[in-house]
């Protein structure tokens, strides 16, 4: 006799799906048979099966050997396409997707050969979820880590598109300011990382596009990345005397001047390498001046960041060539004079050529020329 008593097997047949099988995935086929099969799913009316299968092919994507098979097997039209699904989650997902394709340079350059841009960019729209919108622009950004297709990309007029949505992005928090949403965060950043790397290449559609006036306004943003990302695009973009001059007329050396002291070096540092370039003209110096920037950028010399000193000191160094700026500077030289000795060798530089921009005077005829011979001949000149 047995002591437990024995379970015997029910005929009965379960409702339930066995564990190890989800019903949001579609079944792969094995081998060389998933992408055909994937494909031919992908392409089906019914929703619930391209739901299935994008899932699916999503995560096949995430295997690197499976990128060239999905390439050569016809995927990049097929996700196109879905980028315009009316489905909101085929959308996400096939951005997605893109995302996962473009992170290898044949998926990037299958994303530039089929055109996919043209799609993409309709996914920017404040009417598409947060999610989908931050899918779309990840991948666009992952694009332009190619400094040959970023060409491509900025020619189609990417940076006007790019501005004109971060000035929207920005209006949306200002006006739903109730509650703090990460997503819109996140797209903020990735749309400035890409509008950095795409006004290294053009400058001039940045500031076509009143690239200076949105940048400006994110300069008092609560994210460091994004106020650090804001900076750095108008970095780029005072490079050129036509970006100087828009950066003085809009108001943006005084938010500069303030960025001086923020808490993230990195926004410290750029502030005071965007201020330096503004100070390489006479207007800009002055625009310092009034905007009392030398005790702000006095203080940068005291941070630990080599290139918070640095960019100072070259702040400092256009500024003093003002006469205004050179007779302030006079009083705070032994705070300059210490950095000559700095470990840096480029602080050493910078600290040098600074001196001796402040201490310079104007030529003295009479020191230089003790007769008044000498003095009639500089001014004789025979024709």
């Amino acid at each position: 006799m047995y002591r437990y008593r024995r379970v015997v097997a029910m005929p009965r047949i379960s409702l339930n799906l066995p564990p190890t099988i989800d019903p949001t995935k579609a079944s792969l086929a094995y081998g060389r048979l998933a992408i055909p099969r994937l494909g031919c799913e992908l392409k089906v009316d019914d929703l619930l099966t391209r739901q299935r299968a994008i899932r699916t092919l999503c995560d096949y994507l995430h295997d690197p050997e499976h990128i060239a098979e999905a390439v050569r097997g016809g995927i990049v039209p097929l996700l196109k396409r879905l980028l315009r699904d009316p489905d909101v989650p085929c959308r996400a997902m096939a951005a997605e997707c893109f995302i996962v394709l473009n992170q290898h340079p044949i998926g990037r350059k299958a994303f530039i050969d089929a055109k996919v841009y043209d799609v993409m960019k309709l996914l920017f729209s404040l009417y598409e979820p947060n999610l989908v919108r931050l899918n779309a622009h990840r991948s666009i950004e992952l694009v332009i880590l190619n400094p040959m297709y970023a060409q491509v990309l900025v020619k189609d007029d990417l940076i006007p598109l790019l501005i004109a949505y971060l000035e929207d992005e920005f209006m949306e928090i200002k006006v739903s300011n109730l509650y703090y949403n990460p997503h819109v965060d996140k797209t903020k950043v990735l749309i400035l990382e890409a509008l950095n790397r795409c006004l290294a290449i053009d400058a001039d559609a940045g500031l076509d596009a009143n690239g200076i006036c949105v940048f400006t306004e994110l300069l008092i943003h609560h994210n460091s990345t994004v106020r650090y990302k804001s900076v750095q695009a108008i970095l780029r973009l005072v490079v050129s005397d036509r970006g100087k001059v828009q950066a003085i007329e809009k108001e943006t050396v005084p938010r500069l001047i303030h960025l001086l002291l923020d808490m993230d070096s990195e926004v410290r540092a750029s502030a005071a390498g965007a201020l330096a370039f503004i100070c390489i003209i006479t207007r800009g110096r002055y625009e310092c001046l009034n905007g009392d920037a030398i005790p702000n950028l006095l203080r940068c010399l005291l941070s630990q960041s080599t290139r918070v000193r640095v960019n100072a000191l070259k702040a400092l160094t256009s500024i003093g060539e003002a006469p205004e700026g050179r007779r302030i500077l006079q009083k705070s030289l032994k705070e300059v004079e210490c950095l000559m000795g700095d470990k840096s060798a480029g602080v050493r530089k910078h600290a040098r050529i600074a001196v001796n921009v402040i201490k310079w005077k104007p030529w003295d005829l009479e020191e230089r020329c003790c007769t008044k011979s000498e003095i009639s001949k500089l001014y004789t000149c025979k024709y």
